[in-house]
């Protein structure tokens, strides 16, 4: 008997050894996935399998500039999916992707300075490596105003969140400020299409993506029939507009906007900060940005001259002029001439013309729906406090506060007075300190977008919920500097605390145990509602009680707080 089990043992090893030979499987090794336009090779990382940098369009480069995104030419051979293809063009901020397109010392050195390539509509994949199948999909896109972000910040790394919440986890580029939404109408009058002119080449790229994750998301074992669309800040508007857009219909299945919202100031109260802006304000930036271009080009010698050059060329000379422009030229002069807005543009076709009483008729994708805010928005905002007539918030230079953030030693030295102006100090002051002010600066800008948007839902509606992100044990004074800012609640949703802009503001080994815990809860109910379009489940302690009721996401130096409110 032991020589047969020794035999049998034999056996097995000599099995295992071909089985770890082949893969694991007849088939290509587990990196190796086929879509329709050809293979592509991952990597492994972090328990997940990953692909970086498939491109799901043609770069929209030259004359594919300011049109609707093509599909990409399909390729022979194996393509290598290991490197995060390019940030959209964009000018340099602090939550940029510097000259190395990840997050690096270099951010320091290139604000408002063009950074990326138009060369940039790549998507990523993450999934659990183990070997199943028909998991549920997240699709994220990032925020940054529309004017920047990008897929390689390590915050968005959607390794952690796949393997916790047993999914595929996609992230996407899409093109950002004048490239992404541009209502030119010399442009927008040589579209091939009514979609192409909208100017929401943002959405559309979008769109794009999602019909790409439609068509082969199968093959890294995901299920298309079940894809979550999640967004955090112009990430939540693009999200809201796709909620609202005819042509996203059938594309994603459940939805998960994250401080954003979609309301024109005809929609909100007076006195407060739309989310949307109306199609003209686009078509007026457009018209200002080509008269600064023709002036700057000797063409004209001020804006009525420009205006008087432009009646006297076609429509496809005008394109053709701007396609010229060094993408570069365009960032730079929209900035020096005050120009930078962008967003989605309610055109009546690709974004109704108000969407929020579209929704409001039943005439929107009907999906389940899940909020967020923070509990300290308007503490990002520092610099809006002007509309409140007070001084801009920070007297801490954008490089300064990069350099001071980017070095833990740096950090941990800041004094509050060295970052928040006098004005709003002490930050407790009633009325007048840091907290009351940021906190009237959340209620006329998120607050109103955020229950327009619910309360409207909630007509037509029962399957939304809401949560508030109070989460600030932060080391001082970080703790009342930031406290639970706007896309704080981002590393949480990750599960990634590891390098990025706040990381060494914001963590510590004190408030590990509880930060860790507060993730855990925040993933698995992403997970619950992925999967049940519910978010209910047994992390959180509490039953979450939908809209318009508040799960309240905290946690204390050691344990996770959840509430109800």
């Amino acid at each position: 008997m032991r020589q047969l089990r020794h035999a049998a043992g034999g056996l097995c090893i000599l099995a295992a050894t071909l089985l770890t030979a082949c893969g694991g499987s007849d088939g290509p090794p587990p990196t190796e996935r086929s879509t329709r336009l050809g293979t592509v090779a991952g990597v492994e990382q972090s328990g997940t399998y990953a692909w970086l940098g498939i491109p799901f369009a043609k770069p929209p480069v030259g004359a594919l500039r300011w049109r609707a995104p093509a599909e990409p030419d399909a390729w022979s051979g194996k393509r290598d999916a290991k490197a995060f293809g390019n940030a959209c063009i964009q000018n340099g901020r602090i939550y940029g992707p510097g000259s190395n397109n990840t997050y690096d010392a270099t951010i320091g050195t290139t604000l408002n300075t063009p950074v990326g390539s138009e060369d940039c509509l790549t998507l990523n994949i993450w999934r659990p490596a183990n070997r199943d199948n028909n998991l549920p999909v997240l699709f994220f896109v990032y925020g940054g105003s529309n004017i920047s972000g990008y897929t390689a910040d390590p915050v968005y790394n959607g390794a952690n969140l796949a393997k916790t919440a047993n999914a595929v986890v996609v992230t996407a580029n899409y093109r950002v400020g004048p490239f992404g939404f541009f209502n030119a109408a010399q442009i927008n009058a040589l579209a091939a299409s009514p979609e192409e002119a909208s100017g929401n080449f943002a959405l559309l790229d979008i769109m794009q993506a999602l019909k790409f994750v439609q068509q082969n998301i199968a093959n890294f074992g995901g299920n298309p029939g079940n894809v979550t669309l999640m967004g955090q800040s112009a990430g939540a508007i693009n999200t809201w507009a796709l909620l609202a857009s005819p042509k996203a219909a059938g594309l994603f299945h459940k939805a998960i906007p994250l401080s954003g919202g979609l309301s024109l100031a005809s929609n909100l109260p007076a006195g407060t900060i739309p989310t949307l802006n109306p199609a003209t304000t686009y078509a007026a930036q457009a018209d200002n940005l080509l008269y600064q271009l023709l002036i700057a080009d000797g063409l004209a010698a001020d804006v009525p001259g420009a205006q008087a050059y432009v009646a006297t060329q076609s429509n496809q000379q005008i394109a053709d002029y701007l396609r010229a422009k060094p993408a570069g030229t365009i960032l730079t002069t929209l900035l020096t001439k005050g120009l930078t807005g962008s967003g989605p543009i309610p055109d009546g076709t690709v974004l109704p013309l108000n969407p929020i009483d579209e929704i409001a008729a039943g005439r929107y994708n009907k999906v389940p729906v899940l909020a967020g805010n923070t509990a300290d928005e308007g503490k990002l905002f520092a610099p809006f406090l002007t509309l409140l007539g007070g001084p801009p918030g920070f007297i801490m230079s954008d490089a300064e506060r990069f350099a001071k953030m980017f070095d833990p030693a740096q950090a941990a030295a800041v004094t509050i007075d060295q970052v928040i102006h006098p004005a709003y100090l002490p930050v407790t002051a009633p009325g007048t300190g840091w907290n009351a002010k940021t906190a009237l600066l959340a209620s006329v800008f998120m607050g109103p977008s955020r229950d327009n948007a619910l309360n409207t839902l909630k007509t037509q509606q029962s399957n939304v919920w809401y949560y508030k992100f109070s989460w600030a044990q932060e080391p001082a004074p970080w703790n009342d500097i930031y406290g639970a800012a706007h896309a704080f609640d981002l590393p949480f949703v990750f599960g990634n605390f590891g390098p990025s802009l706040f990381a060494n503001a914001v963590n510590s080994s004190a408030n590990q145990p509880g930060r860790l815990a507060l993730s855990g809860a925040m993933m698995q109910s992403i997970a619950a509602f992925m999967r049940n379009g519910d978010p209910n489940n047994a992390s959180l302690g509490v039953t979450w009680p939908a809209w318009p009721a508040t799960l309240v996401f905290d946690a204390s130096l050691t344990q996770a707080q959840i509430s109800v409110q």
